[in-house]
């Protein structure tokens, strides 16, 4: 299924600035002891890093934090972003990973913003189901970006067998490691793309096939 990530974005940008009308001192549980203002300084700054990336083609802009008004000011990175990425999905861009072009950004900004409004949700006591579609891509996401990133960094070992993830409510699969599968873990998409980004523990009960080879290739980090 193709995403129109831009419309995705722009809709998650929007309700994470709805949450910044809740306690901005609400702990984020899965991002080291941050506030709920922390993890907006965040996002709003890598919005200002992404849009940088498009209209600049550079990666070293290093945006400061915002001083004061949170609620103001990351409506301002989103309105920043949104018109920089609102450009023909070919457009060659800055970015850290294949393809080099601004729909990398749409896809990426899109699929951060979603984690990160769970995130936002999540400590307000608020969280929404994620769309399931949305889901599989951040699934394919981490596997197809994230880990060959990790590994290139010297972070994380590159696995040495595959592990299946199958999305149940989607009929869809994606193999993270060489070869044929030692191991499958079943779940929907939601469950398995917040089990990848460590916001739940993966559901090593609905593993069928070699758990112990399976622990070891998701070993990680898979993730920054």
């Amino acid at each position: 299924m193709k995403l129109d990530h831009l419309t995705l974005l722009r809709r998650d940008l929007a309700a994470f600035r709805d949450c910044l009308d809740g306690d901005l001192t609400a702990t984020v549980e899965h991002c080291g002891g941050w506030t709920l203002a922390d993890l907006a300084a965040h996002l709003g700054q890598g919005n200002l890093w992404a849009a940088t990336a498009v209209t600049e083609r550079r990666g070293d802009h290093r945006p400061p934090a915002p001083a004061t008004g949170i609620g103001p000011w990351f409506t301002e990175t989103a309105e920043t972003l949104l018109e920089a990425l609102d450009v023909d999905p070919a457009t060659e861009a800055w970015t850290f990973a294949p393809p080099r072009t601004a729909g990398f950004w749409q896809r990426r900004r899109c699929l951060e913003t979603v984690v990160h409004l769970w995130d936002a949700q999540h400590a307000l006591g608020t969280a929404e189901p994620l769309d399931p579609a949305l889901a599989g891509d951040g699934i394919a996401e981490v596997i197809e970006v994230f880990v060959p990133r990790m590994i290139k960094r010297g972070l994380a070992a590159e696995p040495v067998v595959a592990v299946r993830f199958t999305a149940t409510d989607l009929g869809t699969s994606w193999m993270l490691g060489p070869g044929d599968p030692v191991a499958e873990i079943d779940g929907t998409a939601e469950e398995l793309m917040l089990a990848l980004w460590n916001r739940r523990p993966i559901a090593w009960e609905r593993l069928t096939g070699d758990e112990a080879a399976a622990r070891a290739a998701l070993r990680g980090p898979l993730v920054p």
